[in-house]
């Protein structure tokens, strides 16, 4: 059984792997397709039927194009950094249930790599370890437009995750466990969390939105100001774990949103399982759709939207939840 086990769960990392993989490459297409149909314009259309190739097309370019060590940087540093990123994604997935449990050829498998005790708190804090990637590379580099971009990324990481913390909190008093599994079988029995937990879904979603660093969280990278922030001085494959980090954060994020909030897979039922692949698609399309529809806005209205009004009204939630509960 230990053999079993253990064979099973190297399969399902390497499957990880290879689909989210292939599948931050697919987001870049279908942000493009999304952005190009809100502005009125095309999108790729000249690399395969119907631009599809220009995925690959993109993957040859990033493995094939030279990568280039600026003078002046950190280099031992400035070359770790993106893979701090890409891996901490990917390392996030482990406590994940993509989908319920099926048998196949009689074996049952469990579509999740380790179920612990405590999966949301593990999620959070491999993200959060995140931070050190963009904002190592930023330090790393030698331009004061990536030191900049670090401190940013510095600032909004860490503030939106207290607010992270705080929204879940009150969810996890409610289920009285830290597994998404127990959240899963917990609103089988009682209903969605969504309908008696509005004010956390809603701090929770924003704050996804700064866990991965998507408009109107942006500033992090800052493209629209010519340069690219922290990965201004990268080319190549190091420049695209950034980014396969940030589009396996937007799908990690959008299976856990569903989970936690809006009734997971269900039952275990084949329906259950679409639903939650329906939920996620909502929600990796809302960050494509609120890139097309919201600007970016400065630091210090981000510092003062968290500080000054989320964080309130999370310990305000935390607070009446605990009162709820008690009488």
């Amino acid at each position: 059984m230990e053999t079993a086990y253990l064979i099973e769960t190297i399969i399902k990392v390497v499957v990880i792997l290879l689909v989210f993989s292939a599948l931050a490459g697919i987001g870049t297409y279908f942000e493009r397709k999304v952005l190009a149909f809100m502005q009125r314009r095309l999108g790729p259309v000249n690399v395969g039927p119907f631009g599809l190739l220009q995925v690959g097309a993109d993957g040859i370019k990033l493995f094939t194009k030279e990568d280039i060590i600026p003078t002046n940087v950190v280099a031992p540093i400035f070359k770790i950094a993106p893979v701090i990123t890409a891996a901490t994604a990917f390392m996030a997935a482990a406590a994940i249930p993509f989908l319920p449990q099926f048998d196949i050829f009689g074996y049952t498998v469990h579509p999740i790599v380790s179920d612990i005790d405590v999966g949301i708190l593990y999620i959070l804090g491999v993200m959060a370890v995140g931070l050190f990637g963009p904002m190592l590379g930023g330090m790393a580099s030698a331009n004061k437009f990536s030191l900049l971009s670090a401190a940013r990324a510095a600032a909004v990481f860490i503030s939106y995750e207290v607010v992270t913390g705080l929204a879940i909190l009150a969810p996890i008093m409610m289920v009285g466990s830290l597994s998404l599994i127990d959240f899963n079988n917990y609103q089988v029995e009682h209903g969605w969390i969504v309908w008696s937990q509005p004010v956390a879904f809603v701090l929770f979603w924003i704050a996804a939105f700064a866990e991965t660093g998507r408009t109107p969280f942006h500033l992090i990278a800052n493209d629209h100001e010519i340069i690219d922030g922290f990965g201004t001085e990268y080319s190549g494959m190091r420049w695209g774990l950034f980014f396969i980090g940030e589009y396996a954060n937007m799908f990690f994020i959008s299976f856990v949103i569903p989970i936690l909030f809006l009734g997971g897979f269900g039952d275990g039922s084949f329906l259950g399982a679409m639903a939650l692949l329906g939920k996620m698609a909502f929600f990796f399309f809302f960050f494509l759709w609120t890139r097309a529809a919201w600007p970016d806005v400065r630091p210090d209205q981000l510092m003062w939207l968290c500080w000054k009004v989320l964080m309130p009204v999370a310990v305000i939630n935390v607070v009446i939840t605990g009162l709820v509960m008690m009488f």
